[in-house]
């Protein structure tokens, strides 16, 4: 029997992601994966700049953006074919671009790729967890002729978790009645719109057509009332020949079926288990935060639990994990219904009427401000939990080019580096001084380049700030 830090079940994007930065952060892990290679269907599809700062923590970010397509544009169109309302996502000072599309299986690969970088983590691919024992100071999981403990445990294992079941928490919300097939192709010859997302809001049929990289396509439609399930799957030309696409140009590499599920776990930690992902949520897919929600999870997890494995921190700042990231994948959910609805509406009424508002509104400044706000991802915001309360705490900030110490040309978060910071206007001990645009380069000190960060402070009214190791402001001062 050997003891770990912390055992991850579950080697998806939460739990590969999870592996890489408790390997960063020294600890012991465990990683327990059922299945013996990546699952070769692409499920998520995009992700966000926020999610690519995550894995530049990792060191990761710049392969993962190689099979990345940045900058696509978003369309949402009527019944035949003319779009009623273009989105243009401008980012929020991240670093990367707002919004990104990902063919899953090779970012997976990339990211397991990572973890062999660190020998204190252990990989066991085709072993499922059985069950688990909780101790006052250790989970026991039983596998397959073995039984290993530590000291806590992350449940990344799935929609279907069974560790959540077996830890008997409800997992409330709602399935959507309406079933969806999902092609993903492998496109052989260009056609008008391919490098689009674009949502066809049809009250027919509403469909999704989505560029993939590496030369792959998603096309995504509802199953009708009176169709079946099995018989629509072995026929999708049927469903690509609506908006002109046939075996010329793509190849069809598999089509499933699956549901839309808007659910959140009743409690995200029981003892020393804590659930990640969509053990802990269900996202519906409308505005690409299923993936996204499970790495901002882990993002705010792992380091509290080096923190207090390490013993500079209590064991109940991990009580702050879910108060700070249920709030925040309960809103994210809303605006993925709302988009949602706004697709797949199926009374002529109403989307005659949508069309028209869209179409005579829809290049007013006003209203792309209005969808952008009610639409996109909201910022979080964590005013319970591990932070304490001044005007800019509880809030990322954002991540510009500096200048580093030497004069060279950086991002903010490799030049802060891990751990703890203190980001100030004026030289303080222990303190980075933030310089003005402009300042020459010294020690001790980053150059805002294009003024960036020093915009940010002076809009919370902070001289000084003190950054968690997950880039959020555990507290400030004027």
């Amino acid at each position: 029997m050997s003891h770990y830090d912390v055992a991850v079940v579950g080697y998806g994007p939460t739990g590969v992601t999870a592996a890489n930065l408790l390997g960063a952060l020294g600890l012991t892990t465990l990683v327990v994966e059922r299945d013996p290679d990546i699952y070769a269907r692409a499920r998520a599809i995009s992700t966000d700049e926020e999610i690519i700062r995550i894995w530049q923590r990792i060191g990761l970010a710049d392969e993962l953006i190689r099979d990345m397509l940045a900058d696509r544009p978003i369309s949402f169109v009527d019944h035949n074919g003319r779009s009623f309302y273009d989105a243009a996502f401008t980012s929020r000072g991240h670093g990367y671009p707002p919004q990104l599309f990902i063919y899953q299986p090779a970012l997976e690969a990339t990211l397991r790729q990572g973890v062999k970088r660190h020998p204190n983590v252990t990989v066991r691919l085709g072993t499922a967890c059985r069950a688990i024992r909780q101790h006052p100071d250790a989970v026991e999981l039983e596998l397959p002729g073995a039984t290993e403990t530590a000291k806590y445990v992350i449940a990344a294992d799935g929609g279907s978790s069974p560790i959540r079941g077996q830890l008997d928490i409800r997992f409330d919300g709602r399935t959507y009645e309406d079933r969806w097939v999902v092609v993903d192709t492998l496109v052989k010859r260009d056609w008008p719109g391919h490098d689009r997302l674009r949502f066809h809001c049809d009250p027919a049929r509403p469909a999704v057509d989505c560029p993939t990289p590496l030369g792959h396509h998603r096309w995504e439609f509802p199953v009708l009332p009176t169709e079946d399930e099995q018989h629509l799957t072995k026929d999708v030309w049927r469903l690509l020949a609506r908006y002109g696409i046939t075996d010329e140009h793509v190849d069809v590499l598999r089509a499933v079926v699956y549901s839309h599920h808007v659910r959140v776990a009743e409690r995200w930690r029981v003892g020393r288990v804590f659930l990640a992902g969509d053990a802990a949520h269900a996202m519906p897919p409308w505005i690409g935060q299923g993936m996204a929600a499970g790495i901002r999870d882990v993002a705010n997890l792992c380091w509290k639990l080096a923190g207090v494995l390490g013993g500079e921190l209590s064991d109940t700042v991990l009580d702050s994990y879910e108060a700070e990231r249920k709030p925040h994948v309960q809103a994210t959910m809303s605006r993925a219904v709302l988009v949602g609805r706004l697709i797949t509406e199926r009374r002529p009424a109403i989307t005659k009427a949508r069309d028209a508002i869209f179409h005579r509104f829809g290049r007013a400044p006003w209203l792309k401000q209005l969808v952008i706000k009610r639409s996109w991802v909201p910022e979080a915001h964590y005013t319970n939990g591990f932070v304490e309360r001044s005007r800019a705490a509880g809030r990322k900030i954002p991540q510009p080019w500096v200048l580093d110490a030497h004069g060279a040309r950086r991002r903010l978060d490799d030049v802060i580096g891990p751990g703890w910071a203190i980001l100030s206007r004026h030289d303080e001990p222990g303190a980075i001084t933030v310089l003005p645009p402009g300042s020459a380069a010294r020690p001790g000190c980053v150059v805002d380049i294009a003024g960036t960060l020093i915009a940010w402070l002076d809009k919370h009214k902070a001289e000084t700030i003190t950054l968690r190791p997950d880039g959020f402001v555990h507290s400030s001062r004027k």
